[in-house]
């Protein structure tokens, strides 16, 4: 059935302080009731899709008036029978009031705007919240409130913790990234988003800004990006294994950030978990497995597999052991002590050092969390730690991936600031350090201590023939510029930075390998 689309402006929503928030509504014409997604956040309604980024997804008419930036298409969704609402947060566009950007303030906004949408005379009583990045990350918050009229959430790259998946990666401040959003931000905004360092240890304040998880009990799409590497990935995993939710699904694709969400393949996706719980439509998805991930194999290429669960209950957790007396990696343990130095602090080049496999003999699957646990000491009270995985091709050459913001990227990543080292040992597991970030522990110059660095989860494929390469590095790989930690008020001043490897020095990257019979 076709639906018209009716557009309602600058809509009146009142929350319970009294603030009026505005909202644009669109909607199907005819007496019938619908489902609803909503958002909510600091992107101005009234600002359109093209001039807020140049970024243009394949397939999508990115020109049309009703498109906005990592909101769906409204011209899409009501001809299937879902009303649009999207509402200009606190002190954004059109609404007035002291911007509370990702708080648990913000998502008291959103809990009495889900509330409104609920109850309106063209709501059936379920609302769903989606969108990519900060929609994404506000729908965590609002979830973990549970808003009656609450149905779904379809967090679509979002990371959930501020600190460890966005601001502060192993301690160190990712400042090129946070510094230009809140300097875009702040343009539409009646008071400025702060561009101040995210505080260095994870404290009371920074806590109550992250919702907890486990308080979330909708269905659950979580949606991730390998490409989404120092921003949302993390968040997307993390969200999904914490989220109480009885029905909880997990898709982690590849590409850049805004085309697999608007895509028809994405759609559908989204459509068909939308159907199942804002309509009670069974679409089958209650009967295949909860967990489907895009495997890499280098540039776009990649293929779709189906899990039971994450990380998968086959891995073959394979410990690489680092040698510093050639620079090699190998799964045989080393003997002989011996160590190996590079320059650190900020610079132009990562720099560093780098330990290679021999050349694989077979195709090898790599997929999941993967951890370094590295001995290593500073001729200075602390160092900052770049961990980069690269797949070399049988003539050395590195093998790229797609990056969310149309760059390439290496195949994992990882960062540790020395004096974060700490691990809370409740939610540590064997392949995945969680760190406190609660008191900094320095070293005494010299001092050999064990570090474990998460680098975050990744999917590739090393070819016959092909090396694995660990690079430890003194700042980001040049694929990472976007995210980059280059504010020289925040990162450690140079010194040296020595690897100590062999016997009692049993520093190793511990890789997911999957098997493929």
């Amino acid at each position: 059935m076709y639906y018209q689309l009716i557009v309602e402006k600058d809509v009146p929503i009142k929350v319970r302080d009294g603030v009026v928030l505005r909202a644009d509504v669109f909607r199907p014409g005819g007496p019938d009731v619908f489902p609803g997604i909503i958002t909510l956040g600091p992107y101005p309604k009234d600002i359109q899709f093209k001039d807020w980024s140049r970024m243009r997804p394949t397939g999508t008419n990115v020109d049309s008036p009703f498109m906005h930036w990592e909101t769906v298409n409204p011209e899409w969704w009501v001809p299937q029978g879902y009303v649009v609402i999207r509402v200009d947060g606190r002190g954004t566009g059109k609404s007035p009031g002291t911007p509370h950007n990702l708080t648990m303030r913000e998502a008291e906004d959103y809990y009495d705007a889900i509330e409104w949408a609920g109850t309106q005379k063209w709501s059936n009583g379920k609302i769903a919240v989606m969108g990519i990045s900060y929609f994404a990350m506000n729908s965590w918050r609002v979830g973990s409130l549970n808003p009656p009229h609450l149905a779904a959430i379809i967090p679509w790259e979002g990371a959930c913790d501020l600190y460890r998946d966005s601001n502060r990666h192993g301690g160190i401040w990712a400042n090129a990234f946070s510094q230009a959003w809140a300097s875009n931000v702040s343009r539409h905004m009646q008071e400025a988003a702060s561009q101040a360092a995210f505080p260095e240890l994870y404290d009371k304040w920074v806590a109550q800004l992250n919702p907890n998880i486990a308080d979330i009990k909708v269905p659950l799409l979580s949606v991730g990006n390998w490409a989404g590497v120092g921003l949302h990935l993390r968040g997307n995993i993390e969200g999904y294994l914490g989220a109480g939710s009885r029905h909880k699904f997990l898709r982690v694709h590849s590409g850049d950030h805004v085309t697999p969400f608007y895509s028809l393949e994405g759609r559908l996706y989204q459509m068909r978990f939308l159907e199942q719980w804002l309509r009670g439509v069974d679409t089958s998805i209650l009967r295949e497995p909860p967990v489907r991930l895009a495997m890499r194999y280098g540039g776009d290429e990649y293929s779709w597999r189906y899990e039971y669960e994450w990380p998968l209950a086959r891995t073959r957790w394979t410990p690489y052991y680092l040698d510093a007396r050639d620079a090699a990696l190998s799964t045989s343990k080393v003997d002989c002590v011996t160590d190996i130095s590079y320059p650190s602090g900020l610079r132009k080049e990562p720099g560093g050092v780098t330990f290679t496999t021999a050349a694989f003999e077979k195709d090898t699957e790599v997929m999941g969390p993967i951890k370094l646990r590295v001995w290593v000491s500073s001729s200075t009270d602390d160092a900052d730690l770049f961990v980069i995985l690269h797949n070399l091709d049988g003539s050395g050459k590195k093998v790229t991936y797609p990056g969310a913001t149309l760059n390439t990227l290496a195949a994992a990543y990882g960062w540790l600031r020395i004096s974060h080292r700490k691990q809370d040992p409740t939610r540590t597991m064997p392949y995945r350090p969680y760190l406190t970030h609660d008191e900094l522990q320095k070293v005494r110059p010299g001092e050999v201590v064990s570090a474990e660095i998460e680098i975050w989860p990744a999917s590739f494929v090393l070819r016959k023939g092909h090396r694995l390469a660990l690079q430890i590095a003194a700042n980001d790989d040049p694929g990472m510029a976007f995210y980059g930690h280059t504010n020289p008020h925040d990162r450690i001043p140079a010194g040296t930075v020595t690897i100590h490897t062999g016997s009692t020095y049993d520093s190793h990257l511990l890789l997911p390998v999957i098997p493929t019979s």
